[in-house]
């Protein structure tokens, strides 16, 4: 199993070289060369397995002989034993034909901890391999730097930095970031927005000097590993709900394309998958483009629901990378337009290719509020509001085919905005009730390469 980048210029990857790589040298994302396949009777045979074995099946062909079956079985089986649920992603129906997937049972109780966990027990197994030591730098709007520090803290080869937008995550995310005590792990508050985080580590990894210096690597959604391991909640709750003998869809609520790439990568392994909604807030970038065809940037705007709030999307390059018949030179003028020029405009061809897989819809605040309340209501269920964009869109898409929309973290993480929509304030679980007392360890930095890689190179072990 060979990985390719996105822009077609750097070096064809095994999956473990792809996985500690994180970004591509020209800047591009990995992806298969080929896209394995699974047969209807392969499909049929997952229902009613442990999310485990389920997990093996799907992700077995992708890995190559980078891992055995045992070791591979060993790091899934370690991953999930933490998460709160023995489903590991229950679903809840909300209505006819309408089911929520539940994907915040895990240690920092977001859909993040699914591939997080995964690719924390793959690092170390690769890295105790290769006697190698690296500095994993990620940006998070919220869910994936907590979901880092909770994999990563600890491990005696790795540092890790995870930069956040200062001010533009709930106090839950924040806590969850600045409280681990363990001296490998460090969050640092950007004066800027998550679009500014990001582009920071993109930058770091396209700066070869720093990259090689300090062992970079990356666990942000542009590690292949991370959707991958996404993809495996899509199978068990189609096959759960009659797949492959029933098309299923499913909403998604994003904001960096990850998680509902990873839908799209189940629906060409051969899951039935009808139609993969793309769920906004008002930053709604990728609406717009399945919309009017144009990619173009137009500044963040804070939400309630802050995990979302991005205009750089960067899974979306994958999914280009294939609507424009893998031509790695067309991605990259594209990619070069976002930068230079603030957007680009798709070619028809390649938006009809979007348009036969994606719908999309967009939830203004008071829509996602009075998701909340309204379903809170109606069914008792109390939604996180990026969960509550996700089934307010997913109710404009409903029909025969069953929809799954995707809950992509606990209420409690968002006390403030579940609050003020329902008059309660969901309690955190048990196991981190303690939160609000922990001493919080963090570093503000101002929006700016040097500063960032100069703390970088002072922090990490050396």
């Amino acid at each position: 199993m060979r990985y390719v980048s996105t822009r077609g210029q750097a070096p064809i990857l095994s999956f473990d070289e792809a996985m500690l790589t994180g970004l591509a040298r020209d800047g591009g994302l990995y992806v298969p060369e080929a896209v394995p396949t699974l047969s209807q009777g392969d499909i049929a045979a997952l229902a009613g397995l442990p999310y485990e074995e389920v997990a093996f099946r799907v992700m077995r062909p992708f890995i190559g002989d980078a891992f055995s079956d045992d070791d591979l079985a060993g790091c899934i089986e370690r991953s999930y034993q933490g998460f709160g649920h023995e489903a590991r992603a229950p679903l809840v129906q909300l209505g006819p034909n309408h089911f929520l997937l539940e994907l915040f049972h895990g240690p920092t109780l977001a859909f993040k901890d699914f591939a997080m966990q995964l690719i924390g027990q793959l690092f170390q197994l690769a890295l105790s391999r290769s006697g190698q030591r690296v500095t994993i730098v990620g940006a998070t709007s919220g869910d994936t730097g907590s979901a880092a520090i909770e994999a990563f803290r600890g491990q005696g080869n790795v540092d890790v930095f995870i930069l956040y937008p200062h001010g533009r995550v709930s106090e839950v995310q924040r806590r969850q970031m600045t409280t681990p005590s363990e001296t490998n792990v460090h969050a640092l508050a950007v004066h800027g927005d998550f679009d500014d985080c990001q582009a920071a580590v993109k930058d770091m990894f396209n700066d070869f000097t720093f990259r090689d210096e300090v062992g970079l690597a990356g666990v942000n959604s542009i590690n292949w590993a991370r959707v991958l391991a996404q993809v495996v909640y899509y199978f068990t709750a189609a096959t759960a709900l009659g797949a492959p003998h029933r098309t299923v869809s499913f909403t998604v609520p994003t904001g960096n394309f990850g998680d509902i790439f990873a839908g799209y990568i189940a629906r060409v392994m051969g899951l039935p998958i009808d139609q993969l909604v793309v769920a906004t807030n008002q930053n709604d970038i990728l609406h717009r483009c399945l919309t009017n065809g144009e990619y173009r940037t137009s500044g963040v705007t804070p939400t309630i629901s802050p995990s979302m709030d991005i205009q750089v999307s960067s899974n979306f390059e994958r999914v280009l990378f294939d609507v424009y018949d893998r031509d790695g030179a067309a991605v990259a003028q594209l990619m070069e337009e976002l930068k230079t020029k603030g957007g680009f405009k798709l070619s028809q061809g390649a938006l009809g290719r979007l348009r036969e897989t994606f719908a999309s819809g967009r939830a203004s605040e008071a829509e996602t509020a009075a998701t909340i309340k309204a379903m809170h209501h109606q069914t008792g269920e109390v939604l996180c509001p990026h969960s509550a964009v996700g089934v307010r869109v997913a109710g404009a898409h409903l029909g025969a085919t069953p929809m799954v929309t995707l809950a992509t973290a606990h209420p409690a993480k968002f006390p403030d905005a579940v609050e003020a929509a329902t008059g309660g304030r969901p309690p955190l679980p048990n196991r981190m009730a303690d939160l609000y007392e922990r001493p919080e360890r963090l570093t503000e930095v101002a929006n700016d390469l040097s500063a960032i890689e100069t703390l970088i190179r002072e922090r990490r072990t050396h």
